[in-house]
């Protein structure tokens, strides 16, 4: 387990060491036969390549995985033309994905069965026109825009790559362009750090009709200013989670704190996590979600190749299934694949 020393460059995305994930023991595949809906996770080029076939390698190590969500990471854009609708391509770049999996009977997981784009939500009213532009590129499958408003003051932590400065969801503008985004039926990715978590209960409360999904368990920090609070952290983070939670428009992804929450220091353990060791240290925030959000707002997330830092995508979640072994079956099925059919629309 790490010294969350911020030397280590938590908070930054490297590609993944496939040397050092060889080291990983091998793990017998825990209830192969649930389905799995991944609700979260990338392709890009940058940071190392990560494209569909990188992605098929990792989810056809022995878990069901029958679809995904792609989630906007700012790769693939259009170079051309008004900046504010580059993002379109790689909602293109998804749809060509999708389609690639649809034709190929060789390919059993709908890989881009849903894709959250990116659109700037600041330009309120103006955003419609790039809304629809994106929806046409989704073809049929757009069922969001990530927004990140993640921001804090330490340059050690690392702002998200949209941008922003503090406050992001307090501002009007912002809020005027999830109003339109929400009258065209499309959902909001939400990133916040926890600190900044008034700001999200702030947002669910004034735009009630808004579906917000919370990225990566509410983004809990561990480096940094906040090396060595663990406790502390963690009760912060708790003492939000039942007003957030009692916002019925907002549902929680579990997962993704591999860079953020460095419970893990997989900058300088000699080998991967184990699912048991990741359970042991993510579990006192998933289970407090699951607790008071319940199974039908709740999803599980890979955050790949993200968290492919630290460990393999068989091993990740063997973890949320150990997690979830005291849950009922229908429990097990909304978190693993149900709720991410419901809030994603997926077929």
């Amino acid at each position: 387990m790490g010294a969350n020393n911020p030397s280590k460059a938590f908070g930054r995305i490297f590609a993944p060491r496939e040397d050092w994930l060889a080291q990983a023991q091998p793990e017998q595949i825990l209830e192969p036969e649930l389905a799995i809906i991944d609700s979260h996770h990338h392709l890009w080029e940058a940071a190392g390549r990560y494209l569909l076939e990188d992605y098929l390698a990792d989810a056809g190590t022995g878990h069901n995985v029958v679809a995904t969500v792609v989630i906007e990471c700012g790769s693939h854009q259009r170079t051309k033309g008004p900046i504010e609708f580059r993002p379109v391509g790689e909602v293109e770049f998804a749809a060509s994905v999708a389609a690639q999996c649809e034709t190929d009977l060789g390919i059993k997981t709908r890989v881009a069965a849903g894709i959250v784009g990116f659109a700037d939500l600041t330009l309120g009213d103006r955003v419609e026109h790039v809304l629809a532009a994106l929806i046409e590129a989704g073809a049929g499958r757009l069922r969001g825009i990530r927004h990140s408003a993640g921001w804090h003051d330490d340059p050690v932590i690392g702002n998200n790559h949209h941008g922003a400065g503090p406050g992001l969801y307090l501002r009007e503008d912002f809020r005027a362009g999830l109003r339109r985004l929400t009258g065209m039926g499309l959902t909001l990715d939400a990133l916040v750090y926890h600190p900044q978590h008034g700001d999200l209960i702030d947002l669910a409360r004034s735009c009630p009709d808004a579906t917000i999904i919370v990225n990566h368990t509410g983004m809990p920090l561990g480096y940094g200013p906040f090396a060595g609070r663990q406790r502390e952290v963690q009760a912060q983070w708790q003492a939000t989670m039942p007003k957030i939670a009692a916002c019925p428009n907002v549902v929680m992804k579990l997962g993704g704190m591999m860079m953020r929450l460095a419970a893990f220091d997989y900058h300088t353990a000699p080998s991967p996590a184990s699912s048991e060791q990741l359970a042991a240290c993510w579990r006192p925030y998933i289970e407090p979600c699951i607790e008071r959000f319940g199974a039908r707002r709740c999803m599980f997330e890979s955050n790949f190749p993200v968290d492919k830092m630290g460990i393999g995508y068989a091993a990740l979640w063997n973890a949320f299934k150990r997690i979830a072994a005291t849950a009922s079956l229908d429990e097990k099925a909304a978190l693993l694949s149900g709720t991410a059919r419901r809030v994603y629309s997926l077929d």
